[in-house]
């Protein structure tokens, strides 16, 4: 038998005692558990990001905060409603100075399966990254926060709950209110924005077969048609092709010109809503944007990157003629014959019937309760 001499004993006996003190006071964290709809993957989440509840629910107080602008009257909020599946209902949203950016508010909804970020960059691919852009952006100023990140880490400082709540969020860091902080907080709120129990969903895949009507039926049946074409930019359980997720062997991002102008003949669209084309300056991106989520379309009009097409009636009609005509003005020309249009927008015939079932199915595509789920609204002010 060996024998273990008494001060070696003793020396385990204090190990024991100092590695169970340090669990004891190590770090204490929710992990974030996904309340995912039927058919939907698992989303990818950055690895020096992980989910927990304490940074969901910092980002939702920070989303919602207009400490994080330079004048304290605007939030992340003012531009992303969630009964508007997180849109404002405007063409070109207002900053907080006063500049009305010349984009529409893009849908927050399920950003968590999308690989990049914003209507026409494809080099923004991370939520952490994309955070930036309103806070510090300049041309346009939307929260002009630029070069007073120092006075807004002060303001969120001075109240009593914010210090606690990024303690809770990044408990081993010991100085936690950062920017980084700040936009990994917002980031994952944003995360959490899961849609998927529409009346279609209920439909398509939970088998209520009663869930949507015949109408509604017949119009997916021609939304997923080779007729319209719409599948191919909008597919997916999350129908639009732009997506990624746990088991998911490539990254598919995908840019469209749909033939919303037409510039001089020449495929131009009006400056500065050019679309890829102004980040890469390759002709063949003149006009591409990414093509959103079909999500909760119904409540996120008006439609387009620029918000210049304002119901769905008038989506159709834009598709069904292949490309928009504007007859006279800045903007005169004919997106049909655009040179760079997607081979998609191909234009259709349609019945009054079938505008009425296509209609019908995109109607069907709203969540209810996502629109008004608690846990995605305002959160009580924080002082």
């Amino acid at each position: 038998m060996i024998r273990l001499r008494p001060f070696v004993l003793a020396l385990a006996a204090l190990w024991c005692i100092a590695a169970i003190a340090a669990a004891a006071q190590a770090p204490v964290v929710t992990p974030w558990v996904w309340d995912l709809p039927d058919g939907f993957p698992m989303p990818k989440v950055p690895a020096d990001n992980p989910m927990t509840a304490e940074k969901v629910a910092l980002g939702r107080a920070l989303f919602y905060d207009t400490r994080l602008s330079v004048n304290g009257t605007v939030s992340c909020a003012t531009c992303h409603l969630p009964e508007l599946a997180f849109t404002d209902g405007k063409a070109h949203p207002v900053g907080a100075t006063g500049a009305a950016h010349p984009r529409s508010a893009m849908s927050l909804v399920n950003l968590a399966y999308s690989p990049v970020l914003t209507w026409g960059n494809p080099n923004i691919r991370s939520l952490e990254v994309q955070a930036l852009l309103p806070m510090f952006g300049e041309t346009p100023v939307e929260m002009g926060l630029s070069g007073r990140d120092t006075i807004m880490l002060a303001a969120l400082n001075a109240t009593a709950a914010y210090p606690r709540m990024f303690a809770s969020a990044f408990p081993s860091e010991p100085d936690p209110v950062t920017l980084h902080n700040i936009t990994a907080a917002i980031a994952s709120f944003e995360r959490s924005l899961i849609s998927g129990r529409s009346p279609y969903d209920r439909y398509r895949f939970s088998g209520e077969t009663t869930a949507i009507s015949a109408a509604a039926r017949r119009g997916e049946r021609l939304f997923f048609s080779e007729k319209t074409e719409c599948f191919h930019c909008h597919g997916g359980f999350n129908l639009t092709e732009t997506v990624d997720h746990v088991g998911k062997k490539f990254v598919e991002f995908e840019f469209f010109n749909t033939g919303l102008y037409n510039l001089g003949k020449a495929g131009r669209y009006p400056y500065p809503n050019e679309g890829v084309f102004a980040v890469t300056g390759e002709d063949e991106d003149m006009g591409r944007f990414k093509a959103p989520t079909l999500r909760n379309i119904a409540v996120t009009a008006p439609y387009m990157h620029d918000g210049s097409v304002p119901t769905l009636d008038a989506v159709l009609d834009h598709y069904a003629a292949g490309g928009r005509t504007i007859l006279a003005g800045a903007h005169k020309g004919v997106g049909a014959t655009s040179p760079y249009k997607s081979s998609f927008v191909k234009g259709f015939t349609m019945t009054a019937r079938e505008r009425a079932d296509l209609l019908a199915f995109l109607r069907s595509l709203t969540d209810t309760a996502f629109l008004a789920d608690p846990r995605f609204t305002a959160p009580a002010p924080v002082r």
